[in-house]
Parts: structure tokens; sequence; C-alpha cells
């Protein structure tokens, strides 16, 4: 953590010279606020979603849709947090990333930069890419009558630099359910919570 204006900030976690909009593969972990489980719980082994898991999981299914040569890979939704691999994958003929958004991901009436106070998001980037699905599961919950879902302002990422790595983080997504009572991202109240949260149902 840095000192800045007498308030202690947490460092970022972004590569200073990497350009997060070149072709590559990403391995994202997107986290509730104070890691709070509103994406359902874990049964068995197994996955049970929520509306709001639901809803996460298929605007995670649609970033394809909403961004040109923008892939997804393994992903899966956790009770507090989601992990997934992204793919930027543009020809080498195109210099300038461009970017589709549709109402569901990006209202037109809302730049894609409002909640970043330092600099515009990169059209394409990863961190676009994050923004609009963090904003589109965020506006969903609004305009159905929940205040209380939050992200986590930061994302972790992990870039991917050769098959061997692809395979194991693809089998730690797939397998992440059933090693739940492992998890770094369980917290030690975890059961109580999602006793406690009405939109598990």
């Amino acid at each position: 953590m840095t000192l800045y204006k007498n308030k202690y900030r947490i460092a970022s976690t972004r590569l200073p010279n990497k350009d997060y909009a070149a072709n590559g593969y990403y391995f994202v972990t997107i986290c509730t606020y104070k890691k709070f489980c509103y994406f359902g719980n874990i049964f068995n082994g197994h996955m049970q979603l929520s509306q709001v898991g639901k809803i996460a999981q298929k605007h995670w299914q649609e970033i394809p849709n909403h961004f040109s040569h923008v892939y997804i890979d393994a992903y899966i939704i956790m009770p507090n947090h989601v992990h997934g691999i992204i793919i930027i994958d543009r020809p080498p003929s195109i210099s300038n990333v461009e970017t589709r958004y549709i109402a569901s991901l990006q209202s037109s009436s809302q730049p894609t930069n409002k909640s970043n106070k330092f600099a515009s998001l990169k059209p394409g980037s990863l961190q676009a890419i994050i923004h609009a699905y963090k904003a589109s599961v965020t506006r969903w919950c609004r305009k159905n009558g929940d205040d209380i879902f939050c992200w986590q302002s930061r994302f972790y990422e992990h870039i991917i630099r050769n098959d061997g790595s692809l395979d194991k983080i693809r089998e730690y997504i797939l397998n992440n359910p059933t090693k739940w009572s492992e998890d770094e991202n369980n917290p030690n109240t975890l059961s109580l919570k999602c006793k406690e949260n009405k939109l598990f149902k």
C-alpha cells in the first residue's frame, strides 16, 4: 500500500508497461464487496446460483456479443466472486480496437470512463471489458430493486503465457466449487452470510 494525500491506497495490480488491449489470454477474478455471497452457495461441490448469480452468469456469457474480437473461455460464478478467462484476439490488420456497446452492457447515455477519474478506459482493453461487465450487473440490480449489491472496486488478472498454464487455470476454474472450503475468498462467516442473504432463494 502507498500513502497519497495522507491516505493509504492499494497499489494498482496492472503491469506498468503492459498494453491490456493487446491480444492474449487473461485470467480474471472479480470479487463482490467485502466478499458477500450475493451469487448463491455451494452444495455438495456444486454451485447453486441465486437470481443475481444467474444475471452475473448471463452477462458474462454475453461479453463476446458486445466487444469485437473478444471471447470467453472457462469461467465459474462462485458465491462471492467470478473467475474467468477472457481472450482478446484482434486480426493483425486492425490497428484501432473498435468496441460495440449494447444497452445491456453499456448505456449509450453513460460514457465508459464515468467512474475513472484519472484516465479514460482504452476501448477494447481488459479494463474496459471488466468495467462494462461489472456495470451491467450492478445496473440490473438497481433496476430490479436491489440497492445493496456492490462489487469490490478493483479486479485481479493474470496474463496466461503458455498452454501449460492455460490448462492448469482451466482445471482450477472448473474445480473451484469442490475446493470452496479451501478457497481464499471464502470468509470465515460465509455460511452465516449466505443464510442471511435474502437474494438467495
